[in-house]
């Protein structure tokens, strides 16, 4: 893809405007201040993995590909893909490699790093990555001219680049020449290239310290400073480097490297650093390295003493184990209060708290200085933890079940005292702030009219409340006018809305609207899985003419609102994000253009071929209407997925491996076992209730994209599935997929078959949500609902199998493992409506018609198609061994008026349910 050219250098450094840099895969990846530092996973690259080099060598691309996905699952953020090796053909590999990379989903939403000293692989791989992708690396090694022809050429490719410091003399190896090459580097890119200075990545070399060579004990020392120099005279620039090279005198000894790691990361951070490639496994938490240990590598990473190498050599030897050992004892119980309110509330221990506030209360003038004073000062420990990255969202959320227990225990004395303290809200309409005070402003939250979806809406509630602001939250499927009266009633500071299906993108937009129309000025917070910043900047924004801002984890909620809301930043936020936001709309725009899109009816013409047989279909052996009316959850266990289990609790990694990982694999293992404890109450109490409705039914292809299914002969009645198509312009030879090209078409005079299903495991999910709500523990609420969700994608990995081994009977002899299962390794897909091969929500609806869902067992739908009880999971049933999942992506006016054709409605309500996102404006 060719791009426009960008402005000439000196628009980049006019101003304060902030710019940053942004890569995609099918994913958006946004580099800004606020972000955690960004992990390049190396395990694709032939020299960074043994077992990626023998994989490539032989050939076997599919298990390389599992590679790169574990690398993904593993929080690898970017994708470092290398293939120069003397007995591999580079250019080959990586084209190969890249294109099935493409092919994967779950791999391909992360930006990919073209990782090569050779220009013609670069360019190959260039010729066939998607998204913005990052090249790895260029450098003056061989002079000015070719360093700007390869920019030049990578910026016309749309990519950003990593900048080595190395020149025509050789590498830079200490402060002043890693300046030098960096400041030269920039201005030769920024003035004679037009490349945007926050698409440069300044690698200014990390070389290993404490090797005994006296022109060594500088290197990281050297680099931190000149990263330090490069973040304030170069602007926008992004820093990164190979970290594990720093500690390579001391291979071998993986305590001593981890320290090392840590502690360089750390100061090289706060220097600038703000990406780079770091194996996690060698990575200890900076507070939890051993003072003795980090006093001596600190030495030797900052330079400090002329004996520090030898001193970390000789104290290496007594290292032994791992640093991250560490013994739980009660010695914190003698401790001054304040230090033991503060560790119960940082650990999550609530065992004592009641023991501890009573003691404060009875030093204290008035009851409500224990909450302001002791609670507050441990909950702020609480709260700069968590955004530094030194606790996880889990043991936060502990944090706040301690805290509620500790106000609800103070709260009766309070009211008895009847001071400096508002009164409550009326129950199931608002919720005090853990502090009872709302010191730091008064936040509104609300999952949109029409959803039900919940579960990041609470995590965001507590993480906020950690922070000493109030919450007022609605629940769920909340209508505008209530959110709207609410908010001028409660005079909040801020308004958040969340929403998972893509309805709810609808009414965040119309209660954008209906703020602007009532002269609201407070900001606008938009969160959610089915939520982005390009719906926000693009539909949102363009509504409120005050602060709206998308906020897509729980961790960054916290600075967003400060920024919002505190006196000296909101303004110059605001303004920061409406030209931010306005850049945005302008370059989608742009980027709209670039794409080509059929006719609907030219994608009919390119619809996907099967060569229809007869020994492909296979007819079910249970056709008709199936119901489950309770099956033992006992049953679901094996099925379970446990990797999104940990992603909803904003902990990354791939299941079982993340209860090893040596970042978050303590936190991971402690919150699996309090999830395999709850799990194991609601089995043998049988808490929760698994139903379930299905049927297999005679179905045929007509006109091209509907599918007619003949259900009469067992009680219900014949309806039309109508799908979409994609309309991007393709290669030749690549087809424009429907889910009506996986049914035999009618013409053909072959009997097809499809199937249609709805399980659920929610109910009983609310009522035990809301029975942990009213003992305080927030905790074990999102619990029981993660939990909840779990089984019912288990229930539907289980229908499935009993689908095709049994009812239909397509693959009798089937036995995959759980890990099989989770890859879909079987033959058949499950697509659902609202997903990306259907995001048309209103086939629920025919869904429900042809199976009596509400009728046989329960689940409901809400005016904006989300199910009831959230925990449920519907979709259809394909069998031909063919069938495979797709996106439609755009869907363009043309085929928007088709849709609302065939489904006899009126073209504005085609508009609506259609994803906004998709359809042209």
């Amino acid at each position: 893809m060719i791009v426009e050219k960008s402005t000439p250098e000196s628009t980049f450094l006019r101003g304060k405007q902030e710019r940053y840099l942004k890569l995609s895969g099918l994913e958006p990846l946004v580099v800004t201040p606020h972000s955690n530092f960004i992990n390049v996973g190396e395990r694709t690259n032939v020299a960074g993995s043994k077992k990626f080099l023998r994989l490539i060598k032989e050939e076997k691309y599919d298990e390389a590909l599992s590679v790169a996905r574990d690398q993904v699952e593993g929080g690898a953020q970017i994708l470092d893909v290398n293939m120069d090796d003397g007995l591999i053909e580079g250019k080959e590999a990586m084209v190969k490699f890249l294109n099935l990379v493409v092919a994967e989903p779950d791999i391909a939403r992360v930006p990919v790093m073209i990782d090569s000293s050779k220009w013609e692989i670069i360019e190959a791989g260039l010729q066939v990555v998607q998204g913005k992708c990052v090249v790895n690396s260029i450098s003056l090694k061989e002079g000015e001219e070719e360093f700007l022809t390869h920019a030049k050429k990578i910026r016309r490719y749309g990519a950003a680049v990593v900048v080595m410091a190395f020149d025509e003399v050789g590498q830079a190896d200490n402060y002043e020449r890693r300046i030098e090459i960096a400041k030269r580097s920039f201005e030769l890119l920024t003035q004679k290239a037009c490349f945007p200075p926050e698409d440069i990545i300044l690698d200014l070399n990390i070389f290993p310290v404490g090797t005994g060579m006296e022109e060594h004990r500088r290197n990281a020392i050297d680099f931190i400073e000149a990263t330090r120099w490069a973040k304030e005279n170069l602007p926008h620039v992004n820093l990164s480097g190979g970290v594990s090279n720093v500690s390579f005198s001391f291979r071998g000894n993986d305590p001593v490297r981890e320290a090392m790691h840590s502690v360089f990361l750390y100061h090289a951070i706060k220097a600038g650093m703000n990406m780079g490639i770091v194996n996690p496994a060698l990575l200890e938490v900076y507070d939890n390295i051993p003072k003795d240990l980090l006093e001596h590598v600190e030495d030797v990473i900052l330079d400090r003493r002329d004996d520090a190498t030898e001193r970390l050599l000789s104290f290496a030897e007594t290292v032994v184990g791992t640093a991250k050992e560490s013994k739980t004892d009660l010695s914190w119980r003698e401790k001054p209060l304040q230090e033991r309110i503060t560790h119960a509330l940082v650990k999550g221990i609530d065992e004592y708290i009641v023991q501890d506030v009573e003691a404060a209360r009875a030093s204290s003038s008035r009851t409500l200085d224990v909450i302001e004073g002791p609670l507050m000062t441990g909950m702020n420990v609480v709260g700069d933890l968590f955004g530094s990255g030194k606790m996880f969202l889990p043991q936060v959320v502990k944090s706040a079940r301690v805290m509620k227990k500790a106000v609800a225990h103070l709260l009766p004395y309070i009211e008895e005292e009847k001071k400096n303290l508002a009164p409550l809200p009326p129950e199931g309409e608002a919720s005090i702030s853990p502090s009872g005070t709302g010191g730091a402003g008064k936040i509104l939250l609300a999952t949109v009219k029409g959803d039900v979806h919940d579960i990041g809406k609470n995590i965001v509630s507590v993480v906020l409340a950690c922070n000493n602001y109030e919450i007022i939250d609605l629940g769920v499927m909340v209508p505008p006018e209530k959110i709207i009266e609410t908010a001028k009633t409660e005079n909040v500071d801020a308004i958040g809305l969340s929403g998972l299906i893509t309805p709810s993108l609808d009414e965040m937009a119309f209660l954008a609207a209906e703020m602007e129309r009532q002269n609201f000025t407070v900001p606008l917070l938009i969160g959610g899985a089915t939520t982005s910043k390009a719906h926000t900047a693009v539909k949102i924004d363009t509504r409120y003419s005050n602060a709206v801002v998308h906020v897509n984890d729980a961790s960054r909620a916290v600075t967003v609102v400060g920024d919002l809301l505190k006196e000296k930043t909101r303004e110059q936020y605001k303004a920061e994000l409406k030209a931010e936001y306005d850049t945005f709309r302008k370059n989608f725009k742009k980027r709209s253009k670039v794409k080509e899109y059929l006719s609907i009816a030219e994608a009919r013409q390119n619809k996907y071929q099967i060569d229809w047989k007869t020994e492909d279909i296979f007819k079910p052996n249970h056709p008709g209407l199936q119901v489950i009316e309770d099956l033992e959850l006992e049953k679901l266990q094996p099925f379970i997925d446990w990797t999104p289990f940990f992603r909803s609790w904003e902990l990354h990694g791939k299941y079982p491996a993340i209860l090893t990982d040596e970042v978050v694999g303590e936190q991971a293992t402690a919150l699996f076992k309090d999830a395999r404890e709850l799990l194991k109450k609601v089995l043998d109490q049988k808490l929760l209730k698994a139903k379930a409705v299905y049927g297999l039914f005679p179905a045929n292809t007509i006109n091209d994209d509907d599918i007619e299914v003949m259900a009469e002969e067992w009680g219900a009645k014949n309806v039309i599935f109508r799908t979409l198509r994609q309309q991007l312009s393709k290669y030749e030879g690549k087809p424009n997929f429907a889910l009506a090209d996986f049914v035999a078409p009618k013409e053909s005079g072959i009997q097809d078959y499809i199937g249609c299903f709805c399980v659920t495991t929610g109910f009983g999910t609310d009522e035990l949500a809301k029975k942990f709500e009213q003992e305080h523990d927030q905790y074990n609420a999102i619990m029981i609902k993660a939990l909840s969700d779990r089984l019912a994608e288990a229930f539907a990995e289980y229908l499935h199998r009993q689908i095709r081994t049994k009812d239909w009977g397509y693959a009798p002899n089937e036995d995959f493992s759980n890990e099989e299962l989770i890859k879909e390794s079987y033959k058949g897909i499950r697509p659902a409506p609202g997903y990306p091969a259907c995001p048309d929500h209103l086939e629920k609806i025919t869904i429900w018609e042809l199976l009596g869902v509400e009728q046989k067992i329960g689940v409901k739908l809400t005016e904006s198609l989300a199910m009831w009880p959230a925990a449920s999971v519907s979709g259809y049933y394909f069998a031909h061994p063919e069938a495979r999942y797709f996106g439609v992506g755009k869907i363009t006016n043309d085929q928007v008026a088709d849709f609302a054709e065939r489904k006899d409605m009126p073209l504005e309500e085609a508009q609506k349910w259609l994803h906004p996102s998709m359809a042209d404006d």
